[in-house]
């Protein structure tokens, strides 16, 4: 129980809360699990509640008509993840899909709106956690239509470093074929990327473990000052 407190807490949409607030969510709260593969909800699923990942990893993704994944987020520990149509009324517009054993808290949409009409701070986190979420899906956007995909790679790159609190090395926590799916591109072509940017001398992978050995060309490639990178 007080590790499943702790993740609430460091939920951004649940920050600042009261721990009578905190008590309250815990008994709205319904503890789900998902095999590595499990599908959790489809496109166009009613959105009849919302989740925040407590162990685990989920991927949020469109299917195209012929079959081509491409993933728009994936989520760890301490993410919410399919509040946007929960509040406004729609159905699931991606599918979401567990990608490694995820333990995830579960929040029915009716249960949470009678909490926020009593607590209507916490309908302004959402709105704060959402607008960041719009500016994020936004910068994604950008990148997949108007970057080449070694910069799409080289942003990605300094993003971890940025997420992972590091200088000069970043660790990969999904697959490369994951990656290229994020990225939208294929693996033959992610890896031969990464060669390339080995061979450069920008980069040196070791698995998933990954050396930024020239941060300064990483930023110009992805087109970002290196005080922003």
């Amino acid at each position: 129980m007080d590790k499943i407190i702790t993740i609430i807490k460091s939920v951004p949409i649940f920050s600042g809360l009261e721990d009578d607030d905190i008590d309250a969510l815990l008994r709205i709260a319904v503890h789900r699990r998902y095999g590595r593969g499990e599908l959790i909800f489809s496109d166009g699923d009613a959105a009849d509640g919302f989740y925040v990942v407590a162990d685990g990893k989920i991927k949020i993704f469109k299917m195209s008509f012929d079959g081509k994944e491409q993933i728009l987020h994936i989520f760890g520990p301490g993410e919410p993840f399919g509040e946007v149509p929960v509040f406004s009324g729609e159905s699931f517009p991606a599918n979401a899909q567990a990608i490694a054993a995820s333990r995830l808290i579960f929040f029915s949409r009716k249960d949470f709106i009678a909490l926020i009409t009593e607590k209507p701070s916490l309908a302004l986190n959402m709105l704060a956690v959402l607008s960041m979420r719009l500016r994020r899906f936004t910068v994604q956007i950008e990148h997949l239509s108007l970057k080449e995909v070694p910069e799409r790679l080289a942003a990605y790159l300094m993003y971890l470093a940025r997420e992972q609190e590091s200088e000069d090395h970043v660790r990969l926590e999904i697959a490369k074929g994951q990656l290229a799916s994020l990225l939208g591109t294929i693996p033959e072509t992610l890896s031969r990327i990464f060669a390339k940017m080995s061979a450069d001398g920008l980069i040196e992978v070791n698995g998933p473990d990954i050396r930024l050995c020239d941060r300064e060309g990483l930023a110009i490639l992805a087109g970002m000052d290196l005080d922003e990178a």
